[in-house]
């Protein structure tokens, strides 16, 4: 039965992190620059807001996902029953997961506060986080903060996929980490 378990929430694991940084990914460097092609900056501005806010549910039940089912296996480990390397490995898991989730979670709160920043959400750009010089300043500055924190959001998920990589390729290499490995996504 565990490994029928751990089977599902490694398919549920990878599926999280896979929305993730997928759609992550692709609002960085597909729609953002994408609203240039709106004549009116306040559209475009509208156009972001109403994308990220919509993506931002899928992003943080995905997320959450991985980070649930992580931490369900994690909990199985004292670490004594890995060698050092995968020891690293797992406490680096560890904190680009956490990282992974704070940083999301600042990105989502950071969107709904600029979206606030005009009515429906319609604060200039020129395109997603770049802002035009009739932007509020405080709209201007939480883009700027969107901006750093979405690029460390999208480089802390990709760690987390390598990671995971590795970890499998381990598991499926060792009898001792395979046995290990049952209790984790």
């Amino acid at each position: 039965m565990m490994p029928v378990l751990s089977s599902t929430g490694l398919v549920l694991h990878n599926l999280g992190l896979a929305a993730g940084f997928g759609g992550s990914l692709f609002g960085k460097v597909a729609l953002n620059p994408a609203v240039k092609v709106i004549g009116s900056k306040a559209e475009r501005g509208q156009v972001v807001n109403a994308a990220w806010n919509g993506f931002n549910i899928v992003n943080a039940a995905s997320v959450g996902l991985a980070a649930i089912t992580w931490l369900v296996g994690r909990s199985k480990l004292t670490g004594r029953e890995i060698d050092p390397t995968t020891r690293g490995l797992v406490i680096a898991k560890d904190v680009l997961l956490g990282a992974t989730v704070a940083l999301g979670a600042a990105n989502i709160f950071g969107g709904a506060f600029l979206a606030k920043q005009a009515p429906e959400g319609a604060v200039p750009v020129e395109t997603g986080l770049t802002p035009t010089l009739g932007t509020p300043e405080k709209a201007a500055k939480t883009m700027k903060a969107l901006d750093v924190g979405g690029i460390a959001n999208i480089a802390a998920m990709a760690g987390v996929i390598g990671i995971t990589a590795v970890l499998n390729m381990r598991a499926g290499a060792s009898s001792r980490w395979s046995l290990v490995a049952r209790f984790l996504p």
